[in-house]
């Protein structure tokens, strides 16, 4: 009975992990894009009411364009974080590394649309937010990570 609590229990944080990652990534890129969100609010200080009408239209647009290079990291993130449930592997420093490889194959496969709107351009950022993404799955998720290996002090 204990495994199988321990596996409904890990059918709950790995999702919830996985979400918390994604907005720590959409943060990230959020804070680090900043200075150039606010050039463009101040571009046209008239047109800032335009901007929230804009953003209600183009968010699902924009979602629709970034939905190709979103399934392209988070697949092999998938992969990653299957890869430590089935091997127990826990290190923070592989759930870092998971998400910053993620999001370089991810940037990397989506060169198209990089080209042609020309967001994320600079792959640096991607890369540090796939990093901070990891690291919070990891404080979440990652840290407890594996079925079969049950954590010292939680056994009976």
């Amino acid at each position: 009975m204990d495994q199988f609590g321990r596996f409904l229990l890990r059918l709950i944080v790995v999702p919830f992990g996985a979400a918390i990652a994604v907005a720590v990534t959409a943060t990230f890129v959020l804070v680090a894009h900043w200075n150039a969100l606010i050039a463009v609010l101040d571009a046209s200080p008239d047109a800032r009411q335009d901007y929230f009408l804009a953003l209600l239209a183009g968010g699902p647009l924009l979602a629709v364009l970034l939905s190709m290079w979103a399934f392209n990291m988070f697949v092999p993130a998938s992969i990653g974080v299957l890869m430590s449930e089935v091997f127990a592997i826990r290190s923070w420093i592989f759930h870092a590394a998971n998400g910053g490889l993620s999001a370089w194959l991810g940037w990397t496969l989506t060169q198209d649309v990089r080209d042609q709107y020309h967001l994320l351009a600079d792959p640096q950022i991607l890369i540090a937010a796939g990093l901070a993404a990891g690291f919070a799955y990891w404080l979440i998720a990652g840290w407890t990570a594996g079925f079969w290996k049950p954590v010292k002090g939680l056994d009976s």
